[in-house]
Parts: C-alpha cells; sequence; structure tokens
C-alpha cells in the first residue's frame, strides 16, 4: 500500500500562519520555524544594519532592508536578517512591501543549534542561488567570522571567510570596508 504524500505549503498557507513571535518561513514547499532570535543574534544584527547604514548615508546606492520578507515563488519564501538591492534594481525586486526578486546582498546571521546552522549554510545557500542572489554573507559569531559567497553560474561558492583582524567588503557597495572585530564588539 502507498502512503500519502501530504501536500506542500504555499505563500496563502504561509500567510495563514499565527503571529506568535516565531519565524516561518517557506522553503520548497516546507515549513520551517524558528524562535525569537537571542540578544547576541540581535546585538550582532544591529552592529550590521548600522554599518551599512552609517555608509549608505553616505554613498545612497541602494536599499538596505532588516528582516523583510523575500518571497521568490508559491512555495519559497523567507525572512533574510538583511537584505541590500542597489537602486537601479528596485523596481525589479520589490512589490507590495516584499522582495519578490533576488536581492543583490542577502546576510544572515548564525542562531544556535545545528538545524539552523544547516540550514543557513545549506538550504538557504541552496534557495539563493537559485533565484540569482549575487552574493551571500553568513554571519558566524560562535567562530567570530564571516563567511563570503558569491554566485558563481548558479551556485555561491564561498569566495573568502573573513576572520575578526580582517575586513570585509563587496562589489555592491563600493569603498565600503568593515573591520569584522566591529559586528562581535559587545
Amino acid at each position: 500500500m502507498a502512503s500519502r504524500i501530504e501536500p506542500l505549503m504555499t505563500v496563502a498557507d504561509l500567510d495563514a500562519c499565527p503571529d506568535d513571535g516565531n519565524r516561518y518561513e517557506l522553503i520548497g514547499g516546507e515549513l520551517f520555524v524558528s524562535r525569537a532570535p537571542r540578544l547576541a543574534h540581535q546585538l550582532v544584527l544591529q552592529h550590521l544594519q548600522m554599518s551599512l547604514y552609517n555608509y549608505l548615508q553616505e554613498h545612497p546606492v541602494g536599499l538596505l532592508a532588516p528582516g523583510p520578507g523575500a518571497v521568490f515563488s508559491e512555495s519559497d519564501a523567507v525572512i533574510p536578517d538583511l537584505v541590500f538591492a542597489r537602486k537601479e534594481r528596485l523596481d525589479k525586486v520589490v512589490a507590495k512591501g516584499r522582495f519578490i526578486g533576488p536581492p543583490d546582498l542577502v546576510i544572515e546571521v548564525l542562531s544556535p543549534g545545528n538545524e539552523n546552522r544547516e540550514r543557513d549554510l545549506t538550504v538557504k545557500r541552496q534557495l539563493y542561488a537559485k533565484y540569482g542572489v549575487e552574493e551571500y554573507w553568513i554571519v558566524d559569531s560562535e567562530n567570530r567570522c564571516v563567511l563570503v559567497y558569491r554566485l558563481q553560474g548558479n551556485i555561491l561558492e564561498e569566495a573568502a571567510k573573513v576572520g575578526v583582524e580582517d575586513q570585509i567588503t563587496t562589489p555592491f557597495l563600493p569603498h565600503f570596508h568593515l573591520k569584522v572585530s566591529s559586528i562581535f564588539n559587545f
């Protein structure tokens, strides 16, 4: 006897999830639920956001958004920690208050736990590559580094592992230099 396969979830199903402080994401029709991030995660995120915001005040080359919804298809909708899109692409990637196309840069801060780590390092990296995100940073507080992935064909390949003594840069933000140690300074 064949087993019954449940139908995959859609963005409409996701929109019906309760507003209970959890983060609901949909990848390949599979629902992923995360608890609210811990304080250390939010402090790292705040330092990153402030550095990028300050840069963009002097060099207004695009839009930085914390925790926006990104709906790539009816079965793929996630909530990245930070995203950046160049001005000239905004009308192609943003609609109805959500990202509907790939931002230029996606940043995820790893949360504790193997499941979260695997989701960001593998599942989300594959998802972002599939939809054409050009650059993906994974901020690893435990190892105090930033993994930088850049799109090569249809794969986000590791381009650099930037440690606390190093500075992070990106071609999307000319003249932007951020000492990695500053994001872990709390």
